[in-house]
């Protein structure tokens, strides 16, 4: 995880970002659309005291239409039942969000339908608990696809 510039695109609590910040991310973006949900966010980087952490209130699709930076890491971990995922990976795709050999941790509902997915993204690990159905993906490399 170390020097790992990480992504939580739907940060809510933070509580992936944090973990990320925890193990020595050098830089980790958390974008939350809630104006409380991100002002907490602000709270906590401060008391923190962390300068490798930013807070961004926004809309992550729009976000994502913006001029882009890579990412090593990604937690995509969207409100339920508002079928982001879709167009949010493919955003992250094709805006060039993504580093090479990137990893893209997913989050949904179990009984929800699995989103279609870039096809450069590869399955790591599929694992349920309850309700939720979690995956871990790794983006091609340009030697992969050489």
């Amino acid at each position: 995880m170390r020097e790992t510039r990480c992504l939580d695109l739907f940060a809510g609590s933070g509580g992936l970002g944090f973990e990320a910040l925890s193990r020595y991310a050098r830089q980790v973006t958390l974008i939350e659309r809630d104006r409380g949900a991100a002002d907490q966010l602000r709270r906590n980087v401060a008391l923190l005291g962390s300068s490798a952490a930013e807070v961004i209130e926004t809309d992550a699709v729009s976000w994502l239409q913006g001029p882009a930076r890579p990412f090593d890491l990604v937690f995509l971990d969207p409100p339920f039942r508002k079928d982001l995922l879709p167009t949010v990976c493919t955003l992250l795709e094709q805006n060039g969000w993504l580093a090479d050999g990137a990893l893209i941790y997913l989050e949904r509902e179990k009984e929800a339908e699995p989103p279609s997915l870039p096809v450069t993204w590869h399955l790591i690990k599929d694992k349920q608990a309850g309700q939720v159905c979690y995956q871990l993906y790794q983006r091609e490399t340009h030697e992969d696809v050489a």
